[in-house]
């Protein structure tokens, strides 16, 4: 399996809450700085998702959906309706559960969160303006949409992530979608719906009681599991 990449979001991508919009001609660094705003005022979400792997050679894309839930310190959770399968972290393990394989591999969070992707600013623990630099900032031209999108690369080389695409709310600076693109062209698309914010999350709802028959596989950083929505079915 490849190593985790997000968001999502894929990752990766969503603390927020500040309704303070800018003008038409806002720059993209004051659209980043709005985006952060809003996020670290937020303690927790949850939304339902809509998720798409789409390779570069494979144009067939692979799609998974269910709902996401984040809070801060690292935690998220993200419950699978297709396919089936789980992936959570308590701010100090990542599980990622497949039932019908009946096992669930194990790693530590800090591995992901240290390498400031996505991951690492959904679970709140991330930067846009200090880990990423700007490229582009466009205005949706949907007469039904309202957003900018802005696309980002990171400031350090990484393997699996080249570029971030984010679809922002102009309003709310909420992160509407996330396109994370590695370095093979690859996109993983990950689309929030229904969001809800400071919904009061407990810490134990981010906790995972190991099934029993379950077999156990503990990662290393070299191969663990691909998240923040690539599973079995989306690569």
């Amino acid at each position: 399996m490849r190593k985790i990449s997000l968001l999502i979001f894929s990752a990766f991508i969503l603390f927020h809450l500040v309704f303070n919009p800018v003008a038409f001609c806002a720059t993209g660094q004051v659209v980043l700085k709005e985006i952060q705003n809003r996020y670290e005022k937020t303690n927790d979400f949850e939304a339902n998702f809509i998720q798409e792997y789409i390779g570069k050679v494979m144009k067939q894309p692979n799609r998974g959906e269910g709902k996401v839930y984040f809070k801060k310190r690292g935690m998220m959770r993200w419950d699978y309706t297709v396919p089936n399968q789980k992936f959570l972290s308590d701010g100090h393990t990542l599980w990622y559960y497949q039932p019908e394989e009946k096992q669930v591999l194990i790693s530590d969070v800090s591995i992901y969160l240290k390498e400031k992707t996505p991951l690492a600013f959904l679970a709140g623990e991330g930067n846009l303006s200090r880990d990423f630099k700007l490229l582009n900032l466009n205005e949706s031209v949907s007469q039904k949409e309202d957003n900018y999108v802005i696309e980002l690369a990171p400031e350090e080389p990484l393997a699996t992530l080249s570029k971030l695409t984010l679809t922002v709310d102009k309003k709310t600076y909420t992160i509407l979608q996330a396109d994370v693109f590695d370095g093979l062209g690859n996109v993983t698309r990950t689309r929030f719906i229904d969001i809800k914010t400071n919904v009061g999350l407990s810490s134990s709802f981010f906790q995972f009681t190991i099934p029993p028959g379950t077999d156990v596989i503990k990662m290393q950083e070299a191969s663990a599991p691909a998240s923040g929505g690539k599973g079995r079915n989306i690569k």
